[in-house]
């Protein structure tokens, strides 16, 4: 814990404590700290070409073809990661490469490379080994960002080698270098990495090694004794040298890992110790613990400054509406608290015209002139608790030299952010006697810190869910998530809306049987039936007309499976599917308005039950209860359409929802009406076997889906029921 000691005539020191607010505290010989990924990926290209044995990366997010060096150095070896690291390990039959990324969800796929493991497993040198990394509860990620070189030399902080992450501390609005792969321009970036050496970064590579493992990796090869040559790239000036780092984690239980909090408790324990200052630089803010800790401090008398920068908005809508919310909330709570104006937010802006701002995507805190930290960890819950995490700090303790250091640092980047020469910034404070004083007198021009002023839309807070769902702290089971918008008294009528479903797909598959193998046959001439889809197809008003019925199909509650059967069956897969697609989209949309236009009495009256319990939930769990009221539905298509319109849900959210819902269900029904149409058009024993032997595992999966959720509830409601007898307090 940090030490404590009366306001006034203390010195401000911080104790890490392994295993309480660090795992570990290790001596590093060099120390520096990296600034924007113009300086990183340059020091990583240095750093490589000087090893010997092992280069380990490990992020969140890898590019095979990030173009590491983008100046006019031009070497005898390639500049994109993935050719450079083939030509090392061509030339050096010693060296092996362990890449690590995370093993993405799938709404990260736009930002993402496609096929990986093809790009950096298949394509490449039998010693460049990559893995995926999956071992994590569902909804959790492998975030840190580690690489780690001969075990002498190890970078860890918030950049991943990744596609949008490079630029210079000046972020020119139109820097040429500033493309992705494609040589598509991305705006401004910001970041930071702290590079350490020594007994430090061996630390780090036993971090990552063990990590590698974890993922289901082979055991890496061991690391050739250290040498006294380390592989510190000439292009990185050490900050300080021979000073003590501690490495904070986060990782949550599971399997047999325990959960480990030390990042979330070396934060509330600095934010607790702080004196005069506390900066801040975050992607993110929606951690409710840290909240309450900077809230507590800012109410304090004597209290001290809170300086925070973040981006005018994160990434892309889903993330402005789910993250931007909650970190508004956050700000509201903060701003209720400074009763001392002692709270400042900005947003670094590079021009107004045309509006340019930087992403602030460092993960950054500094305590008066005494502590600095750098890492992954976003100020969020999932970083305290759900994902995997790693920052490193370092403390004055008493040195003058490290106080200067930690000072530099911190005034380096807030010059970097308001345009100004670094020199400017410690004399400002020491005129104003206030960090916030000296940026308010530096604020000047298009590049400047600008008041964020966070605000969330009453109609947008309304059906954004608390952070327990978007930002849980922990792994939150299947079921939980479940409960959570579906309470289990909805389960049993959406297990039987789904069983109808399949009914009905087994009744068409049953009517082919019978059609083949039975006198029925004769009922129906086949050669009609193809000749009638083939006249439908080629109408040159088809398409409005498939939109037409779907939509008139929802306002009179035609079972929507057996529109999408005979949609796929008419027009093919592929094209069957976009048709099913905008036709689902307009029929939604439609019935949503139809609903607005009844108004709720009428819709109640319609719905019976099931109004006052999911139109609760639209309007309490928006976007999230919509996509699972399509991936598990509770009542009929139409049936939730028309409850949508009188919640207080957003059309542009109901439909984004419907959309991200419905898009797994709708693959699997497009396959299965497929090979259904083909059995129809060539009937054979095989085609329907397989079939009808799908068909009876999807519905042993629900029998098995909702005997497992049934027995994880049981467990899970056992202790409290042993506990039944204990006062709680």
């Amino acid at each position: 814990m940090l030490t404590h000691q009366p306001p006034g005539d203390r010195q401000l020191a911080f104790q890490f404590q392994p295993l309480t607010n660090c795992c570990a505290v290790e001596s590093a010989q060099k120390v520096a700290f990296v600034v924007d990924g113009h300086a990183y990926y340059k020091a990583l290209y240095k750093a490589f070409r000087q090893a010997r044995r092992t280069i380990f990366i490990v992020g969140w997010d890898l590019h095979s073809d990030l173009q590491l060096v983008r100046d006019n150095e031009k070497g005898d070896a390639p500049t994109r990661l993935g050719e450079f690291l083939n030509h090392l390990v061509a030339q050096n039959k010693a060296l092996h490469v362990y890449l690590l990324s995370w093993d993405f969800s799938m709404i990260y796929a736009l930002e993402r490379e496609f096929f990986p493991r093809y790009k950096f497993k298949w394509r490449t040198h039998r010693r460049i080994h990559f893995c995926l990394d999956g071992h994590h509860p569902i909804g959790a990620s492998q975030h840190q960002k580690i690489v780690v070189v001969d075990d002498s030399i190890a970078f860890a902080g918030g950049l991943d080698l990744s596609k949008w992450r490079w630029d210079t501390p000046d972020h020119d609005s139109d820097d040429p270098r500033r493309v992705d792969p494609d040589n598509k321009p991305y705006p401004p970036f910001h970041d930071v990495q702290m590079a350490v050496s020594g007994p430090a970064a061996h630390a780090l590579g036993k971090i990552a090694r063990e990590r590698w493992i974890r993922a289901g990796g082979r055991k890496p090869v061991d690391p050739r004794p250290r040498s006294t040559s380390v592989p510190w790239p000439a292009c990185i000036v050490p900050d300080i040298e021979d000073v003590p780092v501690a490495i904070a984690r986060t990782f949550p239980e599971y399997d047999d890992q325990t959960a480990v909090r030390e990042v979330e408790q070396l934060y509330l324990d600095s934010i607790a110790a702080a004196e005069k200052f506390i900066y801040i630089e975050n992607q993110y803010l929606t951690s409710y613990r840290i909240g309450e800790a900077l809230s507590r401090r800012i109410e304090e008398k004597d209290g001290p400054e809170l300086v925070i920068v973040m981006p005018f908005e994160t990434g892309g809508w889903l993330e402005q509406h789910t993250m931007d919310v909650l970190r508004g909330r956050i700000l509201s709570k903060l701003r209720r608290a400074d009763q001392h104006d002692r709270l400042r937010v900005y947003y670094p802006r590079i021009a107004e015209d045309p509006f340019t701002t930087v992403m602030v995507h460092a993960k950054i805190m500094v305590i008066d002139d005494s502590l600095a930290r750098v890492g992954s960890a976003n100020l969020s819950n999932r970083s305290m608790g759900l994902d995997s995490e790693c920052d490193l700090a370092v403390a004055e303790n008493g040195d003058a030299n490290m106080r200067t250091v930690i000072a530099n640092f911190r005034n380096r980047l807030i010059a970097e952010h308001l345009g100004v020469s670094t020199e400017r910034v410690p004399g400002a404070i020491e005129r104003c006697g206030s960090l916030i004083g000296a940026i308010e007198t530096l604020r000047q021009g298009q590049r400047t810190l600008v008041d964020l002023p966070g605000d969330v839309p009453p109609e947008v807070d309304k059906w954004v869910p608390d952070s327990a769902l978007l930002d849980p702290e922990k792994p939150v089971a299947p079921h939980e998530l479940l409960d959570y918008v579906v309470p289990p008294e909805q389960q049993p009528s959406a297990y039987r809306h789904i069983l109808k479903i399949v009914l009905l797909v087994a009744g068409a598959l049953a009517l082919g049987a019978l059609w083949r193998w039975t006198p029925a046959g004769e009922w129906l001439d086949m050669q009609s039936a193809k000749a009638a889809g083939q006249w439908i197809r080629e109408q040159p008003f088809t398409p409005a007309l498939v939109l037409v019925a779907y939509v008139l199909g929802g306002m009179v509650a035609f079972p929507v499976t057996l529109m999408v059967v005979a949609t796929v069956v008419v027009f093919g897969p592929w094209l069957g599917a976009l048709y099913v697609l905008a036709g689902s989209q307009a029929s939604a949309i439609t019935v949503f308005w139809v609903g607005r236009w009844l108004g709720r009495d009428t819709v109640r009256w319609f719905a019976g039950n099931l109004f006052n319990r999911l139109s609760r939930k639209l309007s309490a769990s928006g976007l999230m209860a919509v996509i699972t009221f399509r991936i598990v539905p509770v009542a009929p298509f139409s049936v939730i359409n028309l409850i949508a319109g009188v919640s207080g849900i957003h059309p542009r959210d109901y439909m984004l929802g419907t959309l991200v819902g419905m898009l797994p269900g709708m693959i699997a029904t497009v396959i299965l009406a497929d090979r259904l149409a083909v059995s129809l058009s060539q009937p054979d024993l095989g085609h329907f076997a397989t079939i009808g032997g799908f068909i009876v595992l999807i519905i042993i999966g629900l029998i098995l889906l909702r005997r497992w959720i049934r027995q994880k509830r049981d467990t899970a409601s056992k202790p409290i029921t042993e506990a039944s007898g204990i006062e709680l307090k």
